[in-house]
Formats: C-alpha cells, structure tokens, sequence
C-alpha cells in the first residue's frame, strides 16, 4: 500500500497545513495523564516547523455529543503539547520561556468560523495554532460535508496522521479529502508500514496473542490473521466463549451468546490456542473467570518465545487487581525477552497493561517493538480493510 506522503509535498514555506492529529488522551484534575499520542505527533509537527509551515492543529477528546461541553475541551492537551514541544526545541535555545512554554503554539476555543480565520491569518511560518474539540460539533461525526468544508477553508493542504481514527468515516478524517490536496503524516506512515508488514511479509513463526472482552470486535481480525498466523493464542474474556462451546463450566464469566455460532466454527481451526487452566473470583458456579493460569502462561510461552512476528492485542485478564493481573504481566515479561521477533501492540487497554506490568516500559522498548496508537482502527486494518481515513491517501 503506497500513500501520498508528507515528505512528498515541496515548499511548505508559508503553507497553511492541516493536520489530523488524535489528542483524545486520558485527563485527571486538568492534567492529560498518559500523552503517548502527543509525543507519536511531535515527529510530524517538528517537520513542519522546520519547512516554516503555519500548522493548524485539528483533533477530538471524548465524547462531547455535539455540544461545546468544556469538561471535553482540549485546553489541557494545549498545555502538555506546548511543554512536549519545549522540550524537543530547548537545544535550539528558540521558542521556549523559562516555564517551558513553547512561543509559537496558540490555543483557541473554537474550531471553524470567522474567529478562527482571523486568527490563523495573523500567524507566521512556523507557528502553531491548536484548535477546539471537533466534535463539540454534530458534523463532525456525521462526517458532513457542510462542516468539513468549513475546515477546508482553514488550510491549503490536509496532512492526515492521526491513524487512531482512520476507522471512522468523519468529517475530518474522510470527507475533508473532497475539498483540499490530502497526505499522511509521519505517525501514520509508520502504522502502517507495520501493520502492513504482517499481514503481507510475516516472519514466520507468526504469533498472534488475542485477548479483552468481546470476541465480536475482535472476530474479524482473528478469521482475517488465521489464513497468515502459525498459532493464535487466545486469552481474556474472548476465551470463555470458547471454553462455553467445549463444556467448560464458567460459571458467571463474560461471553456472548449470539456469538457462540461463529465461535464454533473458528474454534475447528488448528491454530487457534485456548487456556489451559484459569484464575477464578467467586465460589461454587457464582464464580468468574479473571485470568489465565501457571499452565497457560507456559503454553502460551513456548510459542511466544521463538515467534519471529507477534501481534498483541487485549489484555490476558482483570489486569487493574491483583492477582488477576499476573497473566498479563508475565505475556510483557516473555515479550519484552524475545528480541528477535517483530512485535506490534495495540489497543488502549493492551498499551495501559503494558505500562503498569513493566517499569520503566520506555526504556525497555527495543527497537523491534512498535506500540500502534489504534484500537479499533488496528483491528479493522487487520481484518484486511481499507479504512476510510486511509482510502484518500493512497498513492
């Protein structure tokens, strides 16, 4: 899959550039808590600066409905970016206060309109202007033309790089491709050359490692790697629906019904891994599944182990409580040995296990780990679709 890139587009002196960024980060007390998407955007930012472009900044946080709730504005984000970016100039001795302010980021509260123009026209090549949440307007997930016309009217070229989102048909992330010249960013190439990667040129052994809630969110995906994958280990609640179709007591476990048929027909697949053993809460049938045991982990190591190609996704069990989060923390443990592998993880919950299971997570990534921004637009790529963030830019 070849995209129309960043790096493709000359002179971008005095350009005015729009670009999808997904700032939707956890927040607490004002504070954004986990700014893994922040910094995946800097790389694309950065360039930008350095091409002297204007760069407006475009991206959603949460779940306003429509309405300009500020319990959902991005001035928090504002504030994280502007020390993120700080730090990646403060060599340069430019741009930044003794607070740790980056000089050339603005922050408004609204995201189209005559206040935003004016703005924007004042600005000079090189700065930086973030804008309010997308969707404290309808349009935005309606993917209405009317309002992504109105972001048009902001920019002389679209660069998309927010991946996270490519999954939704919104009106900034696909309809806005109708009205102005659309690239990818830095962020987003990097996705999806990595996921590509597996699903086209595995090195095999390929391993992919399923877990969380629903199997189906996740049954798509899995049919889709079971054609390319050597074994698929299958953990989490996803495992009970399995475990249901064999006549396995799981008592009051998650699993969902109306997906029992397709479950059965997946589980004839040879490749397809299930726990050998559970950790359990409750007594007598009230009880619940909440985590693989000792003898899965072991299974699930002697192909993890010696997998050249691993995919992760979901979290193996109830990770948040302990002892229910050993089965999770020791999948990071055997990932993080194997070195020669190539490992992708994705999905909110499998980045936050990921992080609380290992200390100092930063510094052990290797180089052959890519940690996706995705979710949901990671497994709807993996299903083998063409997203429809991603259809307008491919080259």
């Amino acid at each position: 899959m070849k995209l129309k890139t960043i790096k493709e587009i000359k002179n971008l002196k005095g350009k005015r550039v729009l670009v999808r960024v997904d700032f939707n980060c956890p927040i607490k007390n004002g504070r954004v808590i986990d700014d893994t998407r922040i910094q995946a955007s800097l790389e694309t930012i950065k360039y930008l600066i350095q091409q002297k472009a204007i760069i407006i900044l475009i991206s959603h946080l949460g779940d306003p409905k429509g309405k300009k709730n500020l319990k959902y504005s991005l001035k928090p984000v504002y504030k994280n970016l502007s020390a993120r970016l700080c730090e990646r100039i403060r060599s340069s001795q430019r741009g930044c206060s003794g607070k740790s302010k980056a000089k050339n980021l603005k922050f408004i509260n609204d995201c189209v309109g005559g206040k935003v123009k004016k703005e924007i026209a004042t600005m000079r090549p090189g700065e930086i202007i973030l804008l309010e949440n997308l969707r404290f307007y309808v349009g935005e997930e309606k993917n209405d033309l009317k309002f992504a016309k109105q972001l048009s009217e902001l920019a002389d070229l679209y660069i998309n790089d927010a991946f996270s989102v490519c999954h939704r048909a919104h009106a900034s992330v696909s309809a806005i491709s109708r009205y102005l010249p659309v690239c990818a960013g830095f962020s987003l190439i990097k996705e999806i050359e990595n996921l590509n990667q597996v699903l086209t040129k595995p090195t095999h052994p390929f391993v992919v490692l399923m877990g969380g809630i629903k199997i189906s969110t996740k049954i798509k995906p899995i049919k889709n790697l079971a054609k390319k994958a050597d074994q698929i280990l299958i953990g989490g609640a996803l495992a009970n629906n399995f475990l249901k179709i064999k006549g396995i007591n799981i008592g009051v476990s998650f699993y969902e019904p109306a997906m029992l048929g397709v479950t059965r027909k997946l589980l004839k697949n040879k490749k397809i891994i299930l726990p050998l053993d559970t950790k359990i809460k409750g007594n007598g049938d009230n009880f619940r599944i909440f985590d693989m045991g000792p003898k899965t982990v072991a299974l699930f190591q002697k192909y993890l182990k010696t997998a050249k190609t691993i995919v992760w996704n979901g979290p193996m069990g109830f990770f948040e409580e302990k002892p229910f989060d050993q089965g999770t923390r020791e999948m990071v443990r055997i990932i993080l040995n194997n070195r020669k592998a190539k490992i992708i993880i994705g999905g909110g919950e499998t980045i936050a296990a990921f992080k609380n299971q290992s200390a100092n997570w930063r510094i052990k990534i290797k180089n052959n780990i890519f940690i996706s921004t995705g979710g949901g637009a990671m497994l709807e790529f993996l299903e083998g679709k063409i997203l429809p963030g991603i259809k307008p830019l491919i080259n």
